[in-house]
Parts: structure tokens; sequence; C-alpha cells
């Protein structure tokens, strides 16, 4: 009588069979860890980095940052966050120029998409939010410094200023913000073009909220440089509401 004969020790369809399930199991870890990153980084948390010196020294060119786009949607914003937003038309000379084709270009779109590379950093700019919707923003007064509805805001403990200077911009300017929009401004004041910069664009320099990516929470590289941003609204506590 025959009997089936049992697959050798050495390999045989058992063998086969369990590199194909080995195989199977990479593929569905890797697609998870994918879905998982690109949902990261869509709701919770995104890699940028520092392409200029226009918030030196608060955050050096080059330096890689962490953007929290979670909270802020039931915290808001507030004055003195340093935030990323999109360029609201105009800003950025460049902003279009195509990225790279081909196979490099198709990895940098899966490295752009679950957060490892930053490829659009420069399609986008960081300042610090100086004024919300409704604040009447005017420099500067007797001290140099800028008045927010009436009060002066003293800004030294993080801008970049001349040796001896105390003048918190060498630009006058006196605006309300319009609802749904913020006045934006580098900490390296001579060297930012920030709504002062473009107030005459039709925007008028002020960013639409709808524009902002999220709060700058974190310096992640170079490891000298690593570590939280806190502390960065002390300057406006003492800042009234804005007339209603």
């Amino acid at each position: 009588m025959t009997t089936e004969s049992e697959p050798s020790a050495t390999g045989g369809p058992s063998r086969g069979r369990g590199i194909l399930a080995f195989l199977r199991d990479i593929v569905v870890i890797v697609v998870v860890a994918v879905v998982v990153s690109v949902l990261i980084k869509a709701f919770v948390v995104r890699s940028f980095y520092i392409p200029s010196a226009s918030m030196e020294d608060t955050l050096m060119t080059g330096d890689r940052i962490l953007v929290d786009e979670l909270t802020v949607n039931w915290s808001g914003y507030s004055r003195g966050d340093v935030v990323v937003f999109a360029d609201p038309g105009g800003w950025l000379d460049g902003a279009d120029v195509e990225g790279p084709g081909g196979i490099a270009g198709a990895i940098d779109w899966v490295l752009t998409g679950v957060g490892i590379s930053a490829s659009d950093s420069e399609e986008h700019l960081v300042k610090r939010i100086i004024g919300l919707p409704g604040d009447h923003i005017e420099c500067c007064n007797e001290l140099g410094q800028i008045q927010i509805n009436g009060a002066g805001v003293d800004e030294l403990d993080y801008l970049r200023l001349p040796d001896g200077s105390t003048l918190a911009s060498t630009d006058e300017f006196d605006v309300t913000v319009p609802e749904g929009s913020i006045w934006v401004m580098g900490d390296n004041r001579n060297r930012s073009q920030d709504s002062r910069y473009h107030d005459q664009q039709p925007g008028g320099g002020f960013v639409p909220m709808e524009k902002i990516v999220g709060r700058v929470v974190l310096r992640t590289w170079p490891l000298s440089h690593f570590g939280v941003l806190e502390g960065q609204n002390d300057a406006f506590t003492g800042v009234p509401d804005a007339a209603g």
C-alpha cells in the first residue's frame, strides 16, 4: 500500500509557505507603520526645518522642529506663539518650484508623507504671533516697544537686535488685525520679511488663520539645540483683550 511522502527536513512546501507568511507579515507591518505615520503627520505633529535666519536666536538656520497640529484645535493660538504657516500669497520667492521627479521624487514624496523628510519647508514660513483678531498694534512707544491694545510689550528676552538697540521695529506701523487673521513678526527683526514687509500686498500683511499649520513646540535637531519652546508668551501677559 502506498503512503504520501512527508516533506523533507531541508525544504519543501512547508518551508515555502513559511517564507511567504513571513514576507506577508513584513508587508503588513510596513503598511500599518506608513498609515500611522501619515495620520500622525496629518493630525498630530509635523516636522519642518528652518531655512532662514528670520527667527534667530529662537530658531537657528537649519534647525529641525516639531509642530503641534492637534492641541491648538482646542486651545487656539495665543500672542507669542511661534507658528508655521503656508504662504498667504506672494511672501515667498520660488515657492512654486517643482520638486525632484522620477524615482527621487517618489522617494521624497513617501518620506514627506510619513514625516521623515521635510521637503515642503521652503513652501512655509515660521514667525511669532504678535496680534490676534481685533488687536490694535502700533510701533513704537517711547521705550521702543510695540504696543498692543495700548499696552507696551517687552520682547527683549527673545529679540535679536543690533548692539545697543532696544527698538522692537525700525518700521513704524499702526494696524488693526481683521477677523480670522493674525499679525506675525520674526524675532530677528531687522532680517525678517514678515507682516510689516508685506503690508502693501493684497492681504495687508495679515495671515489668515486657515493658513496656519500649527504651533512650534520642540527643536529636535541638532542635538545641541534640542529643547521645548517655553515661556514664549510671557511678554504678552499684560496685554488686554481687544476692544469688542
